[in-house]
């Protein structure tokens, strides 16, 4: 794996007061353009902003006719809560797969951290979307972390079944562990990306391994 830190990467409205959004397409072809408008509101709404940007940007952008959007979205907020669901489906099934040969748990944090900021460095969007949906829906952005926090205690769970970590409060270690992601993520992978992420990793590995403590003994407080 690398070690150089995060290098360039070229990234590929009216808010609607319908109370459920179309079914999902029936074809292949209604699923390819419904993937097309999800895409283009990822760029829309991380470029512009959620407000800022018109229905009639989306569709511009994914090149498809304005009509054709209400076809698989009831409006703006529907678009986005789909959006951003699509886009912690996606990060979780990537993080899954990076860390599905770790011989532990605690090598798992350590291949999870490391693709996670490597996801982030080429997906920028996923923190500009997301902060956006914090102030047009909360609920959009709870249920983001509350999905990535369920799936992670079962992790946790499984891990101090096995005795790969000491057994204690898996949900607290959970938002923990999360938080700790969540501002490495935006410190090294989006606002300055001059670190080595390997040398990030490795602090991190660190401080999971042996915490802060300066006592090496068995008996900590």
């Amino acid at each position: 794996m690398s070690s150089v830190p995060c290098a360039a990467v070229t990234r590929s409205g009216n808010v609607s007061n319908a109370s459920a959004a179309p079914a999902l397409p029936k074809t292949a072809r209604g699923a390819r353009t419904r993937a097309r408008i999800l895409k283009a509101a990822e760029e829309t709404f991380g470029s512009t902003g959620f407000h800022r940007s018109s229905i009639a940007d989306i569709t511009r952008t994914a090149g498809v006719a304005l009509g054709s959007f209400y076809n698989y979205f009831a409006g703006k907020e529907d678009v986005l809560r789909e959006l951003v669901q699509h886009m912690g489906r996606q990060l979780r099934a990537h993080l899954e797969a990076e860390t599905a040969d770790a011989r532990d748990r605690l090598q798992a944090e350590e291949k999870g951290l490391r693709a996670f900021l490597q996801y982030l460095c080429a997906n920028p969007a996923l923190y500009r979307v997301l902060q956006e949906a914090q102030f047009v829906d909360e609920t959009i952005y709870r249920d983001y972390y509350q999905a990535f926090g369920e799936r992670y205690l079962g992790m946790l769970a499984n891990a101090t079944g096995k005795g790969e970590i000491r057994p204690g409060n898996n949900e607290v270690r959970v938002w923990a562990l999360m938080g700790m992601s969540n501002f490495l993520g935006m410190r090294y992978a989006l606002w300055d990306q001059s670190a080595a992420f390997e040398d990030i990793v490795a602090v991190v590995s660190d401080l999971l391994r042996n915490g802060l403590t300066t006592d090496s003994s068995e008996e900590r407080t």
